[in-house]
């Protein structure tokens, strides 16, 4: 028969090694939660950061197509001012003729 001090031994240890577990198991959970946790607060770190990139370079894609937009409205502009029917569209052209002398008919 087993006395009574080997019986509140028995019983101690028991207790302290289910105690154990459960703290460990409870240790693992709130491990593997934070772990967790800090993924998904990562990710979602990540997710602005490239949003953030991308409105950035939709914002330069923007501009560029601004001033691209604006640079081609500025040439049809200055083209439908200047144009004349009859004028050539090369610069070279349009200057050579300009520096020619004007003859007459009685100088040929």
């Amino acid at each position: 028969m087993v006395g009574k001090f080997e019986s509140n031994k028995d019983l101690v240890q028991e207790l302290t090694s289910s105690g154990a577990q459960r703290v460990g198991n409870i240790a693992a959970i709130i491990t593997g939660t934070v772990s967790a946790v800090a993924r998904e607060i990562g990710e979602f770190i990540t997710d602005a950061i490239e949003m953030n990139e991308a409105a950035a370079a939709a914002r330069r894609d923007a501009e560029q197509d601004a001033r691209r937009h604006d640079e081609e409205a500025v040439v049809v502009d200055d083209a439908d001012v200047t144009a004349e029917p009859g004028d050539s569209w090369q610069p070279d052209v349009a200057e050579a003729k300009a520096a020619e002398p004007e003859t007459s008919t009685e100088q040929r």
